[in-house]
């Protein structure tokens, strides 16, 4: 015997159905539909909360690189042969129970004749005031005139070492703010390389295709095969020892962008192939449209966000490149600065377990290098049409 679920009644609306009202949106509706694509990029990635943070981590490094001079407390490159491998003075604000302010105590320095090494201890007697605004050390403001303005100085006759010296008495953390001047920019100047290679290359693969596909395929898997690290290694040693700071930072940069645009050539042919069966490309083709204006006015704008995407998952493979290189001593060197030449002072372990602070540049590293990744996954996941 056949069990039989209970009928479902079936409701009717016997209301006069007027198309208009259907079709009204709420106001949150329209804004949504108007919206342009890049309106609707921005509003899907405000949601990914850890890619908006890393953003703002970015913008705060990357202020540095302007106004390093006035932000670091001294030039990166000025010796004080009375504190060498002197440790961090950390900030105070209560002396003894009494408020004083933002200050540092000065140092209780002898040296141990047994390790002949110095020796430091804060002098609790010694307190020294920041100074805030003040005049400083001297320094030239890109090249537009001498400054001396820094945001915090010492104390008159006073130290201010917050992250410690290194073996020549030079300030660590004034090392750190200009090195994110290299450091940061040349993986903005090395992924434009890139992304010019990438972008020109991987279209004519994807748009000709045949013969000139083929050939750009291979050299591809030719760049592709061959060992990252040791390349670099070999191209960097063939910049003559001749060259200026300057010239090297140029060579060092050309030499990370032409190694990494590989990868994105692969992306934009992928993409290319699917986009050029599409109507409105066969369209301009057909009304006559040559092939560069269909490439560059057709088919790129359709993954530009992905080309971003990817843009900013390859800065921190810069960066880790110039910071290998320059701990190799194979890239930049002194008077240049930037965080893989001041590692280059913490290759030998005994040092580093002596005086940790040295390894202060691995921190904007890493730093930089996951901020970096978020911001990558957080854009990707907004200019993907698949994702809500």
């Amino acid at each position: 015997m056949s069990h039989l679920s209970p009928m479902t009644e079936h409701y009717v609306d016997r209301e006069p159905f007027d198309p208009q009202e259907a079709e009204t949106l709420t106001p949150e509706q329209e804004k949504f539909y108007q919206a342009s694509q890049w309106r609707i990029i921005w509003w899907r990635f405000r949601r990914h909360k850890l890619a908006v943070w890393s953003g703002a981590i970015l913008v705060l490094f990357y202020l540095c690189v302007p106004f390093a001079e006035v932000i670091a407390p001294y030039d990166p490159n000025t010796r004080d042969n009375n504190h060498l491998y002197a440790p961090p003075q950390l900030p105070h604000l209560f002396h003894e129970g009494r408020f004083v302010g933002p200050f540092v105590y000065g140092y209780d320095s002898q040296v141990n004749l047994d390790t002949l090494q110095w020796e430091y201890s804060p002098d609790r007697t010694d307190v020294q005031k920041l100074r805030f605004f003040c005049l400083g050390d001297d320094y030239d403001f890109w090249g537009l005139g001498e400054g001396t303005f820094h945001l915090v100085c010492p104390a008159k006759g006073g130290t201010a070492f917050f992250l410690g010296t290194d073996r020549l008495g030079r300030d660590v953390l004034s090392g750190l703010v200009y090195g994110a001047r290299l450091s940061l920019t040349i993986g903005l100047v090395g992924v434009a390389i890139s992304i010019l290679l990438g972008m020109f290359f991987g279209g004519l693969a994807g748009y000709l295709g045949g013969i000139v596909d083929s050939a750009i395929m291979r050299l591809i898997e030719i760049l592709r095969s061959l060992p990252e690290l040791p390349l670099w290694m070999a191209l960097s040693a063939a910049i003559p020892v001749t060259w200026s700071q300057g010239w090297v930072y140029f060579g060092i940069t050309i030499i990370l962008g032409l190694l990494d645009w590989p990868g994105l050539a692969r992306a934009v042919r992928s993409k290319l192939l699917s986009l050029r069966e599409e109507d409105y490309a066969k369209a301009a083709v057909l009304m006559g449209a040559p092939s560069g204006r269909v490439i560059r006015k057709h088919l790129l704008p359709g993954f530009t966000s992905h080309i971003i995407a990817s843009a900013t998952l390859s800065i921190p493979t810069m960066i880790l490149g110039e910071t290998a290189l320059s701990f190799l001593n194979l890239g930049l060197q002194r008077p240049a600065v930037s965080w893989g030449v001041m590692l280059n002072e913490a290759q030998n372990i005994t040092v580093v377990t002596v005086y940790p602070w040295l390894m202060a540049p691995v921190i904007p590293v890493i730093i930089v290098v996951l901020a970096f990744n978020f911001l990558g996954d957080g854009l990707r996941d907004a200019a993907d049409p698949y994702k809500h």
